[in-house]
């Protein structure tokens, strides 16, 4: 068999199994830091906050993560996107509001002193928990199952088992399509069977 290109980077790509899962639960977490992206188009702004697990077992999660991928285009997952409100008097924006103060609410429970004054540079360093469920997602044709940050809570209501749990959330389709049976490409082979098996 001749060697074809790009043989060196596939390997390395295939060396990564995409790591260990985070389990769905809450977690303390460290914010680690914080951006505002200003939308566009007519979409809302986002904040893009980055953080890291702070206690317990799965401790410095996604660092590690992280530094075990050796993909080139590998990125940090530990990571939340808000959305902003429009303050478009909309019902989808008062949702967006409610939504959004569950944030600077669980950051002032969390950190002591701390009073949010709409700078959101302040959050990075802070302590808050975070409650994670897991998520069916249909990515390229394959239905893969993952877990993502829901909502945020206290840290006293982290470590006291009181932060509650997040429900299983379907997107895109998950669970909805089936193709019938998966193994119809394999040949069953009779147990005994002598010489050499079938293509």
């Amino acid at each position: 068999m001749k060697q074809f290109n790009g043989y060196d980077e596939a390997k390395k790509a295939a060396q990564y199994q995409g790591g260990e899962k985070l389990p769905k639960g809450a977690y303390v977490a460290d914010i680690l830091g914080v951006k505002l992206e200003t939308g566009t188009n007519g979409n809302s702004d986002r904040l893009h906050i980055q953080f890291d697990i702070a206690e317990g077992e799965y401790k410095g999660f996604f660092k590690k993560q992280y530094e075990s991928n050796n993909n080139d285009d590998k990125k940090y997952k530990g990571k939340v996107v808000l959305w902003l409100p429009k303050d478009d008097g909309s019902e989808k924006d008062q949702w967006t509001k409610n939504s959004f103060a569950k944030w600077p609410n669980a950051l002032e429970e969390s950190n002591e002193g701390y009073t949010w004054d709409w700078d959101e540079q302040k959050w990075k360093g802070k302590k808050i928990g975070l409650v994670f469920g897991e998520t069916g997602n249909v990515i390229d044709g394959k239905e893969v199952v993952y877990t993502e940050v829901r909502y945020p809570a206290s840290v006293q209501a982290v470590r006291e088992g009181k932060a509650g749990e997040a429900k299983f959330k379907a997107k895109n389709g998950y669970g909805e399509v089936k193709t019938g049976n998966d193994n119809m490409d394999f040949v069953n082979i009779p147990d005994g069977i002598e010489g050499e098996l079938p293509f």
